[in-house]
């Protein structure tokens, strides 16, 4: 169980994902929604027949309760997640969806076989070597906030694309341990299932993701620069695990900005910023914080 400090906020924010077989999971989704609504509890759970993927936030008790439902009666196994705090509930309902993967990457993924998992301890010590490439597994706007220093950028605005990145830059790869990373662990450790089909077989992946890593190295250790995105009204944290009291989300194009992207000519709130100046179309009809419905990833 992950110990509350005593001063935490009331809201616990729950980040998670497991893969297991789940064949069953359209008859579930009915039932798996009323034990969520039934305990308060808010945000998306993704269920697929190859596992689930969720973030969500409730009361301690909920969270909890749900928790404990999903490894002892669900899956029958341990589940890994990350946990945030706030003063306020960051979701506006609650969603179970059903999907045909816990996350697409574009292509078939034979999911047999995985890369070796690094603990957030131990990566340091990993993306230090000069034998090793790490690769931001990513979207566009979200490494805008933040990455590890001498991470690569693929640039792309949806993880489907980063197959043919990695086609379109296999020489980069070529004789090296490829360390991959994300922020809760689940696209990273697809990407290297993906890899190794493609026959490359030193990769990693951190372990927990950017969240866990700010959870267990000290901020005077961290090699990571600047925030990390979260897909819900925070919009990002800091190495502390605290909400972002700077980034925004243009209302033009999604894309989040930091206080420098804020700074620049381009920026007119709700018409334009620095990644889609000369785009002039009507900026969409929502808060500043409110996320377009749906978009999950960890």
């Amino acid at each position: 169980m992950f110990e509350t400090p005593q001063t935490t906020p009331p809201v616990v924010i729950a980040a998670f994902y497991h893969f297991f077989d789940f064949p069953d999971f359209e008859a579930m989704r009915l039932s798996l929604y009323d034990r969520l609504n039934a305990l308060g509890i808010k945000g998306s759970l993704l269920i697929t027949a190859e596992g689930v993927n969720s973030t969500m936030a409730g009361t301690r008790e909920a969270i909890d309760a749900f928790l404990d439902y999903l490894q002892n009666d669900l899956i029958g196994a341990t589940v890994t997640w990350k946990e945030s705090y706030a003063d306020y509930q960051p979701f506006g309902k609650l969603r179970v969806r059903l999907k045909k993967e816990t996350i697409g990457i574009g292509e078939p993924v034979s999911m047999k076989r995985f890369g070796q998992y690094i603990e957030p301890k131990d990566w340091n010590a990993l993306i230090t070597r000069n034998d090793v490439v790490i690769i931001d597994t990513r979207n566009d706007y979200e490494v805008n906030l933040g990455t590890f220093e001498k991470a690569i950028d693929p640039n792309i605005p949806n993880f489907k694309h980063l197959p043919q990145w990695t086609r379109d830059n296999a020489e980069l790869l070529k004789g090296k341990k490829v360390a991959t990373f994300c922020t809760g662990g689940i696209r990273c450790e697809k990407y290297t299932s993906w890899l190794i089909d493609q026959g490359i077989e030193d990769v990693y992946h951190l372990k927990g993701g950017i969240l866990q890593y700010f959870e267990d190295v000290p901020v005077e250790q961290s090699l990571w620069q600047g925030e990390c995105f979260v897909f819900d009204e925070r919009i990002a944290v800091d190495h502390s695990l605290q909400p972002s009291q700077t980034a925004l989300l243009c209302l033009h194009c999604d894309h989040a900005l930091t206080a420098e992207d804020q700074q620049q000519a381009s920026y007119v709130k709700g018409v334009s910023c620095p990644h889609c100046e000369g785009d002039v179309r009507h900026a969409h009809d929502r808060p500043p914080t409110q996320k377009r419905p749906g978009r999950i990833k960890f």
